[in-house]
């Protein structure tokens, strides 16, 4: 991997190619993209004010719930590679959520995280919400993230997805909405059911 072509400008991808771990390491461009099954996934721009605020306020709520337990809250920019694989030419996907929590440690190396976190948090910009409504949605569930929130900071809900077994295929993976939880509800974590907070909290300017 030592010999690989350092990749300076997004411009010199091929955009229609598939790329692994392996190739993503030796991209030194400042834009942040994701690599989903291969896929390099462009990011929105740069957040506004309004979806920093919502990352800000979680990241507290959050940060002093995980402060003395043994599981982990990670913030963006932050890799997580959905793969069980540990060779980076074989692993196809790395995502960046807004925020998740990992409670195997394990799974968390001085590149980020290896392996499904246990709840992950997607905040929608008004760029990226089929990538998180559909695609991540799919992609988290197939991977085994237990427990999934998109947050609609423009409506100000949290929508809260659990993991369960497809009944018709019990082999796989499916979520189902548990609730969607307005800005005048508290919600509680279907995995941690003593992280509870106001939903108004996540909202506060």
């Amino acid at each position: 991997m030592e010999n690989q072509t350092k990749i300076s400008n997004i411009a010199h991808l091929d955009l229609e190619k598939s790329y692994s771990y392996a190739d993503y390491l030796t991209w030194q461009f400042s834009e942040i993209v994701e690599l989903i099954r291969g896929k390099v996934f462009r990011m929105s721009p740069a957040p506004k004010s309004k979806h920093q605020a919502i990352s800000r306020n979680l990241t507290i709520l959050l940060g002093i719930h995980f402060k003395r337990k043994t599981c982990r809250l990670y913030e963006a920019p932050f890799d997580v590679r959905l793969s069980r694989a540990k060779d980076p030419k074989e692993i196809t996907t790395v995502v960046q959520p807004d925020l998740c929590v990992i409670c195997d440690i394990e799974k968390i190396d001085e590149n980020g995280c290896l392996g499904a976190p246990d709840l992950v948090i997607e905040i929608l910009s008004k760029g990226n919400s089929k990538k998180e409504m559909q695609i991540k949605y799919e992609l988290y569930c197939e991977v085994g993230v237990r427990e999934y929130w998109i947050i609609d900071p423009e409506r100000e809900h949290i929508f809260q997805f659990i993991l369960q077994k497809d009944f018709e295929n019990p082999e796989k993976n499916m979520y189902f909405l548990k609730k969607i939880y307005l800005a005048e509800d508290k919600i509680t974590a279907h995995i941690f059911p003593d992280l509870q907070f106001e939903v108004a909290e996540v909202f506060e300017d």
